[in-house]
C-alpha cells in the first residue's frame, strides 16, 4: 500500500510547508523510495491562473498544463520528479467537480453534503497519485490550521488515516516557536494551541517541525512533546537557514526525521546519499568564481513570489558556474520613470521576464534597448521575447510603432499578435496555451549550443505570439528565428547573432531547471554574464 504523509501547518501562514515538504521527500527519495507530492489549497478559486501575482506570486505550470501553486515549483526543484494535474487541488475544483457531478445526477438524489461527499472528493483527489510505482504520497495542506475555509481538508485526511491505519499514514505538523525579545525567551504556547486546534477535530500530529529563529533548549522540546503529546525524539527543530533553502533537507537529515518517519511506517531505513546536494550547497555558499548581478526586469517586483522559479533557476544556473547571482530587482515602471541607464548601469546581465498587460511595457521595452546597445547579454522569457521582437522591430527593423495587438490593438505593424487558437475563446481560467510542447532548434545558433540537442521540450503559458507576417522581413535585418513549432508554424526562442548574448524564448525554461541541473538557457546566460563581467575588469 502507498503511505501517505499530511504535512499541515499552523500559528501563522508562510512558514514554509512546502519546503518541508519537498525537504522530506528528498531525503525519502534518497533513501530509495518512489515519492509523489501534492498541495491542497483552500481557496475557492479553481485554480490560481486567474490570481494577480501580488497576491498569490507565480502560477507555477506543470508539464501536463496545470496552473497551480508556487509550491509544486519547490517539488520539482527538490526531487527532480514532475507534479501534474492530480498534484494540486483547490476548494474551488473540489466543489466545481461535485456540483458538476450532482447536476448530472451521480448523487441519484440524495442530498449533497460537505460530509461525505466533499471530504470524499478530497480523498479521492489524495488518492489518485496512490499506484504500484509510488511508494508514498506527501501532501500539504495549505492555509492554518483554524481556519474555517480549510476544515474540510482537515476533515478528509482524519477520515483518510482512519481508513488506511497507522502504519500507512502521518501526520507532520509545522509549526512556529517565536522568539520574544522583549523576555528574551522562546515561547511553546503558540504551537500548543495549534496542536490543540488540531486534536479538537480529532488529528494528533505524530511528529512536531518546529520553525524557529534561534536554536531551541531540551527544555522547550520537551515541554512540546509532553503538552502536544508527541514524542521527544519527534519535536523537530527547523531553523531558519542562513544561505540557502537547499540547506534545509542537510538539517531535518542530521535530526533523522526521515529515519523516523520510516521507523512509524515499518520500512527499512536504507543507505542514504547526500553526497552531491552538499556538494551543489557548498559551491553555493562559497563561489569560487565570485559574484555577478543580474537585473530582472519586471512588471510583479515588490512581491519576491512572483518571480520565484526565476530567481531560483539563475541561482542554479550560478552554481553551474561556481558564482554567486545577485538579482538587481527593477520594476518596469520606474524605468519608464527614470531612465534604462540609471537602473541598469553596471549590471552584468539584463533578463526580462513574463507578464500580462500593457502596464510598464515601455519599460521593458527601455531595458531590452538598453542591453542591445550595450552589449549586455540579455534573455527574454514569454512576455520578454515579446518585447524583445517589438523592440528589434522598432530600433532595427524600421518599423516605427510596431507592437503588440495586446497593448495596441491599432498599431502598424503587430509584430505579436493573438494566437489563432485563442481568437474564438472568452473565458479566461485555463484557457492558454499550457503545458510541455516540442522545440525544433536550429544548428549552430545560442539556443542550439546551450542545449546540445535539436529538439527540446518546454513549458508555456501565454496567447499572444510572434507574427509570421513580420518573420522574413525581421530576418533580413538580423534576427535568427532559432526554434520552431515541430511545424514551423509557431516561432519559440529568436535570438540577434551580432550580439555577446541576445537569446529569447516564448516557453517558461524557469519551470525546469533545479540546483543540481540548471536549465540550459539560465547556464547560457550566466555564463555569458560572467563573460561579460570579466571582459569588464580586464
Amino acid at each position: 500500500m502507498t503511505k501517505h504523509l499530511f504535512v499541515t501547518g499552523g500559528v501563522v501562514s508562510s512558514l514554509g510547508k512546502g519546503l518541508t515538504a519537498a525537504s522530506v521527500a528528498l531525503l525519502l527519495q534518497r533513501r530509495g523510495y518512489r515519492v509523489r507530492m501534492q498541495k491542497l489549497d483552500p481557496y475557492l478559486n479553481v485554480d490560481p491562473g486567474t490570481m494577480s501575482p501580488y497576491q498569490h506570486g507565480e502560477v507555477y505550470v506543470t508539464v501536463d498544463g496545470a496552473e497551480t501553486d508556487l509550491d509544486l515549483g519547490h517539488y520539482e526543484r527538490f526531487t527532480g520528479t514532475y507534479c501534474t494535474q492530480q498534484s494540486n487541488f483547490t476548494t474551488g475544483r473540489i466543489y466545481s467537480d461535485v456540483i458538476s457531478r450532482e447536476r448530472e445526477g451521480g448523487y441519484l438524489g440524495k442530498t449533497v453534503q460537505v460530509i461525505p461527499h466533499i471530504t470524499d472528493a478530497i480523498k479521492d483527489a489524495i488518492k489518485s497519485l496512490d499506484g504500484d510505482d509510488v511508494d508514498f504520497v506527501i501532501t500539504e495542506i495549505g492555509g492554518t490550521v483554524g481556519d474555517i475555509e480549510s476544515l474540510p481538508f482537515l476533515e478528509a485526511i482524519r477520515q483518510l488515516r482512519q481508513e488506511i491505519g497507522r502504519t500507512n499514514g502521518l501526520f507532520l505538523h509545522v509549526t512556529l516557536v517565536p522568539y520574544i525579545s522583549a523576555a528574551g525567551e522562546m515561547k511553546t504556547k503558540p504551537s500548543q494551541q495549534s496542536v490543540g486546534i488540531l486534536r479538537s477535530i480529532g488529528i494528533i500530529p505524530d511528529m512536531l517541525i518546529c520553525r524557529c529563529e534561534r536554536p531551541m533548549d531540551q527544555e522547550q522540546k520537551e515541554k512540546l512533546a509532553l503538552f502536544c503529546n508527541v514524542d521527544r525524539d519527534l519535536v523537530i527543530e527547523e531553523q531558519d537557514v542562513q544561505n540557502s533553502i537547499y540547506e534545509v533537507p542537510i538539517s531535518l537529515a542530521e535530526q533523522a526525521l526521515d529515519v523516523y518517519i520510516l521507523e512509524r511506517l515499518q520500512l527499512a531505513a536504507n543507505e542514504l546519499d547526500l553526497t552531491d546536494w552538499q556538494q551543489m550547497i557548498h559551491t553555493l555558499i562559497h563561489a569560487p568564481a565570485g559574484e555577478l548581478e543580474i537585473a530582472v526586469v519586471g512588471k510583479y517586483i515588490s512581491l519576491q513570489d512572483s518571480y520565484k522559479s526565476i530567481y531560483e533557476a539563475l541561482a542554479h544556473a550560478g552554481i553551474a558556474h561556481q558564482v554567486r547571482v545577485h538579482v538587481r530587482q527593477v520594476e518596469s515602471e520606474e524605468v519608464e520613470a527614470q531612465g534604462a541607464e540609471a537602473l541598469l548601469n553596471g549590471v552584468h546581465g539584463v533578463l526580462v521576464p513574463g507578464g500580462f498587460g500593457d502596464r510598464g511595457i515601455e519599460g521593458k521595452l527601455a531595458a531590452v534597448r538598453y542591453a542591445r546597445e550595450h552589449n549586455i547579454p540579455y534573455f527574454g522569457i514569454c512576455l520578454g521575447m515579446q518585447c524583445a521582437v517589438i523592440e528589434f522591430s522598432r530600433g532595427v527593423g524600421g518599423l516605427a510603432g510596431a507592437n503588440s495587438s495586446e497593448f495596441d490593438p491599432d498599431t502598424p505593424y503587430p509584430v505579436i499578435h493573438l494566437m489563432a487558437s485563442q481568437r474564438e475563446i472568452e473565458a479566461k481560467g485555463g484557457t492558454m496555451r499550457l503545458g510541455a510542447y516540442p522545440c525544433v532548434l536550429q544548428e549552430k545558433t545560442a539556443a542550439g549550443r546551450c542545449y546540445a540537442a535539436s529538439e527540446v521540450s518546454e513549458r508555456h503559458r501565454h496567447r499572444y505570439e510572434f507574427n509570421n507576417a513580420y518573420r522574413d522581413q525581421l530576418e533580413a535585418q538580423g534576427m535568427v528565428f532559432s526554434g520552431l513549432s515541430p511545424d514551423g508554424a509557431l516561432v519559440e526562442v529568436v535570438e540577434f547573432p551580432g550580439h555577446p548574448w541576445f537569446v529569447a524564448c516564448q516557453f517558461h525554461p524557469e519551470f525546469q531547471s533545479t540546483p543540481l541541473q540548471a536549465h540550459p538557457l539560465f547556464r547560457g546566460f550566466v555564463g555569458a554574464a560572467r563573460e561579460h563581467r570579466d571582459e569588464r575588469k580586464g
